[in-house]
C-alpha cells in the first residue's frame, strides 16, 4: 500500500474537520456538556459520608408516645430525611411530584399497635401515598419504617406506662383470648414477667413514664450492624457516575463524527470525486483505508478530549491499567471509523443516510450503556445488548477507570471491537459504489 497517497488522504480529512466549526462544536463540546450532565445524574453519593436522603412526608394523626417516637426515629435516620405535614398538604405534594412518600400515622395508632404487639390481632395500618415514579424509594422507606415501628412500639411496651396499661389489659383479658391452652399459658407468664419488669423499672415502683425516643433502651432494636465495602480493585473505591457518562458521551459522538465524514464521502461520490479518483494510480483498498484511518484519528481524539475534560474537572481516574485504556480506546476508534465507511458503502444518498446511520446510532448507545448502565436494565435486555459494539466499549471503559481492572479485563472487548471493525470494513469494501447508481 502506497504511504504518500493514504497519508495524504488522512491529513486533507482531519483538515476539513478541524475547518468545520460545527463539527468541531459537535465532536468536542457536546460530548463535554451531556456526559458531565449525565455524570452528575447518576453519580450518586462521591464518598461514606455524602448520603443522599430520601425525603418523606410524615402526617401524625395519632400525637401519642409511640408516634412521636416513630418521628424521632426517622429524624435521626442517615438515609431518610422526614418533614412533618398535613394530610393534605402531603397528598398535594406528592400529586404534584413536590415529595416523594407521604407516611399518614392515623389516629388510635400507638394503642392499637400496642395491643398488636402482644395479642397479633386487630393490626392498624399504615398509610403511604408515594409518587409512581419513585416505586424503588417506597420499598426502602417501607423496610426502615419496620425498623422505627418496631422499635418505637416494642419500646413503650416493655418500658412506658402504655405499655404497662396494655399488659395489665391483656392478663385481665387472658381468658378470652382465642389460642390453644399451652400457648395461653407461656404468654400469661410473658406478660406477668413484663409486668414485674415495668414496676421494677421505677424507684417508686410506678412504671416509667416513656418518652419514646429520648429514654433510650428497653425495646426491641436490630440485632445487627452493617457494614458496607465498595469492591473494586482498590478498597472502597465507589461508582464513578463521570467515568461512565463520558465513556458513553465519548464514544456517542465518536460515532457522529464517523457520521459525518460517511456524508463527506456521498457528496464527494455525488460530485463525481471518487470517479476522478479511481482513474488515479491509488488502488480501492488504499483509499477507504486512508478513509477508516483518519476516520480513527478523529474519533480517538474526541474520546480523548472528553476523558481529558473529565480528568481534569470531575477528577475521573484510570484505575485500572493504562495500557488497557488506551487499546479500548483505540479499538473503539476504528470499530468507529469502520462503522462510518459501512454507513457510506449502504447509503444512496446522503440525506437518506444521515437519517438512518443517526436512528441506528441512537439505538445502538441507549442499548450499549452509554446513556444508562446497563446494570439498571432488566436482565433479559442485558442478554441481548452483548451483541451492540457500544456495549463491549463502554464495559471496557468502566472496568478501566472505575472498577481499577487489569490489562486482562481489556482484552475481550478489544478482540469484540477489533471483530466488529473487521466485519463493518469488509461489507463496506465488497458493498462500494464508485459512482452514483
Amino acid at each position: 500500500m502506497p504511504l504518500t497517497p493514504f497519508l495524504a488522504i488522512i491529513r486533507k480529512d482531519v483538515q476539513l474537520f478541524f475547518s468545520d466549526r460545527r463539527a468541531v462544536i459537535m465532536a468536542f463540546v457536546m460530548p463535554i456538556a451531556i456526559g458531565s450532565f449525565f455524570g452528575m445524574l447518576f453519580s450518586g453519593q462521591r464518598s461514606s459520608d455524602e448520603v443522599t436522603k430520601i425525603p418523606v412526608l410524615l402526617v401524625d394523626r395519632d400525637n401519642s408516645t409511640i408516634s412521636k417516637s416513630i418521628v424521632a426515629g426517622i429524624a435521626g435516620d442517615k438515609n431518610l430525611s422526614g418533614e412533618a405535614a398535613a394530610l393534605e398538604e402531603a397528598r398535594d405534594r406528592v400529586r404534584r411530584g413536590n415529595a416523594t412518600v407521604a407516611i399518614i400515622i392515623p389516629e388510635g395508632f400507638g394503642e392499637a399497635a400496642g395491643r398488636a404487639f402482644f395479642r397479633g390481632t386487630n393490626k392498624p395500618q399504615l398509610e403511604f401515598l408515594y409518587d409512581p415514579s419513585h416505586s424503588f424509594e417506597l420499598a426502602m422507606v417501607r423496610g426502615l419504617m419496620t425498623q422505627h415501628v418496631m422499635e418505637a412500639v416494642s419500646r413503650e411496651m416493655f418500658n412506658g406506662s402504655q405499655g404497662q396499661r396494655v399488659v395489665d389489659e391483656a392478663l385481665a383479658d387472658s381468658d378470652a383470648m382465642q389460642m390453644p391452652d399451652d400457648r395461653k399459658r407461656l404468654l400469661v407468664q410473658m406478660l406477668t414477667a413484663i409486668q414485674r419488669f415495668n414496676h421494677n423499672a421505677s424507684p417508686s415502683g410506678a412504671p416509667s413514664s416513656g418518652t419514646g425516643a429520648a429514654s433510650g433502651g428497653g425495646g426491641i432494636s436490630m440485632p445487627y450492624d452493617v457494614r458496607e465495602e465498595a469492591v473494586t480493585a482498590r478498597q472502597n473505591v465507589g461508582y464513578n457516575g463521570f467515568a461512565h457518562s463520558f465513556a458513553g458521551m465519548g464514544l456517542q459522538f465518536m460515532l457522529f463524527a464517523a457520521i459525518n465524514l460517511s456524508i463527506e464521502l456521498l457528496l464527494e461520490r455525488q460530485r463525481g470525486l471518487w470517479k476522478r479518483l479511481r482513474s488515479a494510480p491509488i488502488s480501492k483498498a488504499t483509499l477507504l483505508g486512508a478513509k477508516i484511518a483518519s476516520s480513527t484519528v478523529i474519533s480517538s481524539t474526541v474520546l480523548l478530549v472528553s476523558f481529558a475534560f473529565a480528568i481534569l474537572i470531575w477528577h475521573v481516574r484510570i484505575e485500572g491499567s493504562v495500557a488497557g485504556f488506551v487499546a479500548i480506546a483505540i479499538a473503539s476508534s476504528l470499530m468507529a471509523g469502520s462503522y462510518g465507511l459501512l454507513i457510506a458503502a449502504l447509503g444512496k444518498t446522503p440525506n437518506t443516510a444521515r437519517g438512518a446511520s443517526t436512528f441506528a446510532t441512537l439505538l445502538m448507545v441507549m442499548l450499549g450503556g452509554a446513556w444508562a448502565p446497563t446494570f439498571i436494565f432488566p436482565r433479559w435486555l442485558q442478554r441481548i445488548t452483548v451483541i451492540v459494539p457500544a456495549r463491549w466499549a463502554v464495559d471496557g471503559f468502566d472496568a478501566m477507570t472505575w472498577r481499577g481492572l487489569g490489562l486482562d479485563a481489556a482484552i475481550m472487548p478489544i478482540l469484540v471491537l477489533l471483530g466488529f471493525s473487521l466485519a463493518f470494513a469488509a461489507i463496506a469494501i465488497a458493498r462500494f459504489r464508485w459512482e452514483e447508481a
